[in-house]
């Protein structure tokens, strides 16, 4: 199992066997725009006779020599995930200026990295579900024949590595080991897509010690797509405008074209985790969601975990590290983004954070609004597209009260609080270690699994959604997650502001028909109840913590303060808090949520939590809407959640 251990410098220290590669002869660009001497570029075929497989998995070794043939790099390299490797390729990205490296008395160990404009966010109109029929990719998804798309990346991957590395990055999602856990194999021409999966998952010779002689992985393959003539310079950040984000669900594959951004690059993450997991927990009958995992204890001693379900832009990140305002109480961080989940043969519902690494938004991060993510972002991070401050370090709007006076942005430009940009780009993030965050609960990496209490939904919703509300029962529960509606945010193709549907917070990396996501979630409650376990199934919430007053200003006071529903989740967990039914589900009864030292007006509790029977009216022809666009896919349950919904409210 990968071990990590911070060196005296600050460094994160991996202990691998490390699986030696021959460096390999030939040509490649200079730092100075120039070519260091060669005697010619090398076949493909000489490539492959001096690669060293690390490996006795024939299938692997085959799979790779296969794509190298199609892609023709310069050099094929097996990725081990130790410290040399993270020290020779951050390197070689520092002289090829793709990496800057930071202060070393202020940020030990971590880069800085700018992307090219046209490169800077999730491309969802470019994203692909292929699946052999249509139907089964669903009205939320593109789709395009399989046949037809292999086709068109045969094209487009034919010589697309020429003059470049390809990195084969052998990778564990969740801890290595876990029954809960799955493998996968990233093919890249892309040092910056390897050292980042060596944050984000458990990459290197421990994955490919699970993998064994014939283990099952997910094959996955990224390039660029900036092929290099002999002697042609690079740039600091090579993309192509044409891009193609491509997951088959039947074989399970993985194809990226063009950028070299975040979760379009680095493919462990939304690609596998999400997409290409969703369908294989649907068939293997287990959950993979877009969901944090906190762990929860009580001034009392009571441990509960809780998973959480939220769009961009809705305080996830800031759920999943937060900071308790109530006396007492602890919370500590199991994930921050992504939760696999399998039912034990105890009924309980058991989750794992398949990340290694917190791939986080900049802007807005603050000692005051995630003060944990900022002690996290110490040492060993890479920071993509925020701006540099004058000694060495990093900056975004939001980090400080006042900015600094003089900055270089995200784009290399001088920066000054009279600029008319902003100095970070809105969607510009941070690549940091989990194990790092002051709040990282011990049971993070069990292979077991935490015991999830409490599933928790919510969006940004400025009316209409209570504070808190639980739902009737698991099936009233999908019926909510179905219907989760927020506003847009940077890091997806849609209008900032824009209230959009965004089902169960999972619509942009569902990898099948979400009407069939729906009956997955659905029948697995059923199986249960069936089983009886209904008793040991998770309580499903719905949460709002962004209701404005008609001044347009927030009432809830959020970050810390969120505790404070959490408390009565958990107290409806274990039986003791008193909930009112109103037609959308329970709520807190009065005097039932603890607000002791909060500056509330009874006016602003009012709004908190008013249920308009008029605006829900309207709500439940906009779900109708919503549902019609699934077709006769649709569960039936759903409708006839919405129809029972429609006779509550008169």
């Amino acid at each position: 199992m990968l071990k990590q251990a911070h060196t005296d410098t600050g460094e994160l220290a991996l202990s691998t066997v490390v699986a030696k590669v021959p460096p390999l002869k030939g040509g490649r660009p200079g730092t100075d725009g120039g070519t260091e001497p060669s005697v010619h570029r090398m076949t493909i075929q000489e490539v492959l006779e001096l690669s060293t497989e690390p490996t006795n998995h024939a299938k692997l070794i085959a799979w790779v020599r296969e794509i190298s043939e199609l892609t023709k790099p310069d050099r094929v390299e097996w990725c081990d995930g130790s410290d040399e490797e993270w020290a020779r390729l951050t390197q070689l990205l520092v002289d090829q200026k793709t990496l800057i490296r930071l202060n070393p008395l202020k940020r030990p160990n971590s880069f800085y990295a700018a992307s090219d404009p046209t490169d800077v966010a999730r491309v969802e109109s470019r994203t692909f579900i292929c699946s052999e029929r249509e139907i089964d990719a669903g009205p939320t998804n593109n789709w395009e024949d399989p046949a037809q798309m292999h086709a068109t990346l045969a094209g487009l991957f034919e010589g697309c590595m020429r003059g470049r590395t390809m990195y084969v990055v052998p990778f564990s999602m969740g801890p290595i080991g876990s029954p809960i856990s799955a493998l996968g194999v990233e093919l890249t021409d892309s040092a910056y897509v390897a050292i980042s999966m060596r944050v984000m998952t458990r990459m290197g010779t421990a994955a490919l010690d699970v993998l064994g002689a014939d283990g099952y992985f997910v094959p996955a393959v990224h390039t660029v797509g900036k092929p290099l003539a002999p002697g042609e310079a690079d740039v600091p950040w090579p993309c192509n405008e044409s891009k193609y984000i491509v997951h088959f669900p039947e074989s399970r594959e993985i194809w990226s074209y063009g950028s070299g951004y975040g979760g379009n690059a680095l493919l462990g993450k939304k690609c596998y985790a999400l997409r290409i997991a969703s369908v294989m927990a649907r068939d293997e009958g287990w959950l993979a969601e877009h969901m944090l995992i906190l762990k929860l204890t009580s001034p009392q001693g009571e441990v509960h975990f809780v998973t959480g379900a939220f769009p961009s832009a809705c305080g996830k990140t800031n759920l999943a590290m937060l900071r308790p305002t109530l006396p007492g109480w602890k919370a500590e961080t199991v994930g921050d983004d992504i939760a696999w989940m399998r039912f034990g043969a105890d009924g309980r519902l058991y989750a794992i954070n398949p990340e290694a690494g917190f791939f986080g938004v900049a802007p807005g991060t603050s000692p005051r609004t995630n003060k944990n993510a900022i002690d996290t972002l110490y040492a060993n991070t890479i920071f993509t597209n925020v701006a540099r401050t004058d000694d060495g370090d990093v900056w975004w709007e939001g980090l400080t009260d006042e900015p600094p006076a003089h900055l270089i942005d995200w784009k290399g430009r001088d920066w000054t609080p009279e600029s008319t940009e902003p100095a970070a780009h809105p969607n510009s993030r941070f690549a940091v270690p989990a194990r790092q965050c002051p709040t990282i609960a011990t049971e993070w990496e069990d292979p077991k699994g935490v015991p999830i209490s409490a599933i928790l939904f919510g969006g940004r919703r400025a009316s209409a959604v209570p504070l808190v509300t639980e739902s009737f029962s698991w099936q009233h529960g999908v019926f909510l997650a179905s219907n989760i509606a927020s506003e847009g945010t940077a890091a997806a193709e849609n209008t900032i502001g824009e209230v959009r549907r965004d089902p169960f917070a999972i619509r942009p990396f569902c990898g099948y028909n979400m009407a069939d996501y729906f009956g997955h979630w659905l029948s697995l409650g059923a199986s249960q109840v069936a089983a009886g376990m209904g008793d040991q199934l998770p309580k499903i919430f719905f949460v709002n913590w962004f209701r404005k007053d008609g001044e347009g200003r927030f009432v809830w006071p959020g970050f810390g303060d969120n505790s404070r529903a959490l408390k009565w989740i958990l107290d409806r967990v274990e039986g003791r808090a008193t909930a009112v039914e109103w037609p959308i589900g329970l709520l807190p009864a009065a005097g039932s949520l603890d607000l002791e030292g909060l500056d509330l007006t009874p006016e602003q509790l009012e709004l908190l939590f008013t249920v308009d029977p008029d605006v829900w009216r309207e709500e439940a022809a906009l779900i109708a809407e919503h549902y019609a666009i699934f077709g006769d896919r649709l569960p039936q349950q759903l409708w006839q959640e919405h129809d029972s919904l429609v006779q509550r409210l008169g």
